[in-house]
């Protein structure tokens, strides 16, 4: 089966790519289900890397369960838990199996997750990540010696999306300099400030996809204002959950209007649905975005 998320890149496409996490555990049934609700819905499938330093099934073994069932997967690798040994063995594993999209990142540090106790890795970070790939897709290893055979991977980045941040600003620009094919951005509840994002970045000529993560209650949107640095979830969005009679629906509703405005501005939008995937097709419906 060809599987061009690639092309579509290189289109003018409205993109739609959804977040999917690998079972904790080895029944991966229910997940895969999920995936299903997705089928003729999103261009690609981000598959999670141990999320949040919660252990879960490789991100490698789900994207070829994935594959195997007609899904085209972005295989999320952080820098966490491998050195630079273990990152190009995983790589070429995942191309040789098939795997062709990629989406790189630092990960996030042990103490956040349910082995607070595991020590870290961070080898490399996410730009000499990205300059790993684009060396083992040149034919040679991070060393500099010569492949059996090289890689051709379509490599993302990710981002924050505050436009004052000069040195997440500095470090996006790092990564696209060395190769990064696309962005995924974190969640956007404020248009306005994802607009000047854009507009700090819009000479980097790099598709850029906003991340969306449909809101379920009032306490949700306070959590991310409180906890999550560069997520601003503006006054009005607070009072439309706060009065809403059902705080799912209108979360709903939230993310449909957000993703209205997002077709102007980015690429495409990934959602993050934390569970609720089988909401995931009526949200694109709501937005007036076509299977795919």
């Amino acid at each position: 089966m060809l599987f061009n998320f690639r092309e579509k890149l290189n289109s003018r496409k409205f993109l739609v790519t959804v977040e999917v996490s690998p079972p904790k555990g080895t029944r991966f049934s229910a997940p895969l289900e999920d995936a299903c609700q997705l089928k003729g819905v999103a261009d690609a499938l981000n598959v999670t890397d141990n999320q949040c330093s919660i252990m879960h099934m490789s991100s490698l073994a789900f994207s070829k369960l994935l594959l195997d069932q007609g899904h085209e997967p972005i295989m999320q690798l952080t820098c966490r838990d491998r050195n630079r040994i273990g990152l190009q063995s995983d790589l070429l594993g995942a191309y040789a199996l098939g795997i062709r999209n990629i989406c790189l990142m630092t990960g996030d540090h042990p103490t956040c997750g349910d082995h607070p106790g595991s020590k870290p890795v961070y080898d490399l970070d996410s730009v000499q990540l990205i300059e790993l790939v684009r060396k083992l897709d040149s034919g040679i290893d991070f060393a500099g010696k010569s492949l059996d055979g090289g890689t051709s991977f379509c490599a993302g980045a990710v981002s924050g999306i505050d436009p004052k941040n000069t040195l997440q600003l500095i470090k996006l620009e790092k990564k696209v300099k060395c190769g990064a094919d696309f962005i995924q951005t974190q969640a956007v509840y404020d248009v306005g400030m994802f607009e000047e994002f854009i507009e700090a970045v819009n000479h980097l000529e790099v598709p850029v996809i906003a991340g969306l993560i449909p809101l379920k209650s009032l306490s949700m949107a306070e959590y991310m204002n409180k906890n999550i640095s560069g997520i601003h979830v503006p006054e009005e969005i607070m009072l439309r959950m706060k009065d809403a009679s059902s705080p799912i629906e209108e979360g709903l509703s939230i993310a449909s209007d957000t993703i209205k405005e997002l077709t102007t501005l980015s690429r495409g939008v990934h959602i993050m649905p934390i569970g609720s995937h089988k909401n995931t097709p009526r949200l694109l419906s709501m937005a007036g975005i076509s299977g795919k």
